[in-house]
């Protein structure tokens, strides 16, 4: 009998009759219990630092509809904050970020994170740890260096991130050194959550597809590259999940060079090339479309049926191919679950 985890077992390469299933942004908006805890804490920023309110927000999706796998609920802009750049989430408006206008403002940077103002985050995690069913995994995650520097030249999210593209042809020495330090930190943050309990970590890069193929190679690949090394070399029982959301063609490289244990496919990516491409070389992990799920009835079971058509004998992991949209009904998400629980019978 095998005891193991669904999800851990697929990220080993294991092929499942159905596939283990959670998703991205399971812990939030769209559930009335997120809202209600949510509305305690004075910031979005106060929250993540909360250990029992950022527990209970991780632990919320898990109870209600029993996903394989448990997140840990935090941003992915806590490194700049452990790095001393000031950031502060405004209703209604995301985040915002003192902006990295200039070389020398790299200057109003700590070399490595506090990471003492992180030790809520990992307290978290041991909460977490503790408190999950058996068979459910924990995933820890960062976000990529290049899609977390975008926020920090811009101050703010932007739709092309046009300002960190500007700077890193402007001032490519001093965007490099960013880019190291964010590596650094987030090889760092990374092994303190794996050594806190988390058994797999994601990494995100949401804005990868934006790039030319140089700088993508540049921004993308080559940080990935270290953080997965580094990661796999010092805790080799822990496994990475990359999610580098546009990366297209690139996603062939990436499974080739690497040496993830899964790749996340985002919405516009087809399951069936990509089933095609990376012949079972790794796990793939998504790929429903957030706005099929908020539409729910036919379209929903159609969408679902194809990914998994798609990827059938193919380790996979059911997700979306980017984040549950806040708006989404209980009753959709549920159906989702249905769907995938009676895929293999």
């Amino acid at each position: 009998m095998n005891n193991e985890k669904p999800l851990l077992s697929v990220l080993r390469g294991k092929t499942t009759a159905n596939p283990p299933l959670w998703l991205m942004r399971q812990a939030g908006r769209y559930l009335p219990e997120y809202r209600e805890l949510r509305a305690k804490s004075a910031s979005f920023l106060d929250f993540c630092y909360s250990p029992a309110a950022a527990a209970e927000a991780t632990l919320q999706p898990i109870r209600r509809f029993g996903f394989d796998a448990a997140i840990l609920f935090s941003d992915i802009l806590v490194i700049p904050d452990a790095l001393g750049q000031k950031v502060s989430f405004e209703s209604g408006a995301g985040p915002r970020l003192e902006p990295i206008e200039a070389p020398e403002n790299l200057s109003r940077l700590r070399d490595v994170p506090d990471y003492s103002r992180l030790a809520p985050v990992f307290e978290t995690v041991d909460r977490v740890k503790s408190a999950l069913p058996t068979q459910t995994a924990f995933i820890g995650f960062c976000g990529a260096p290049w899609t977390v520097a975008s926020y920090m030249i811009a101050g703010q999210g932007t739709s092309d991130q046009a300002p960190a593209r500007l700077f890193a042809y402007r001032h490519p020495e001093a965007f490099d050194i960013l880019i190291e330090k964010l590596t650094e930190a987030s090889i760092g943050y990374l092994l303190r959550q794996i050594d806190a309990g988390v058994e797999v970590v994601q990494i995100f890069d949401s804005w990868a597809g934006v790039l030319p193929p140089r700088e993508f190679e540049n921004w993308v690949f080559s940080p990935l590259r270290k953080i997965v090394s580094r990661i796999k070399t010092e805790r080799p029982n822990a496994a990475v999940i990359a999610f580098a959301r546009g990366a297209g063609t690139h996603l062939c490289r990436l499974v080739a060079e690497l040496g993830a244990d899964a790749y996340g496919l985002d919405t516009a990516a087809d399951p069936v090339w990509a089933a095609q491409e990376t012949a079972g070389r790794a796990a793939l992990q998504g790929n429903l479309d957030p706005l099929a799920l908020l539409a729910g009835g036919a379209a929903l079971d159609q969408e679902v049926e194809a990914i998994l058509d798609a990827l059938k004998g193919h380790p996979h992991i059911f997700n979306l191919g980017h984040g549950i949209l806040p708006q989404t009904p209980i009753a959709h998400v549920e159906r989702l679950v249905d769907l995938i629980r009676k895929s293999g019978a």
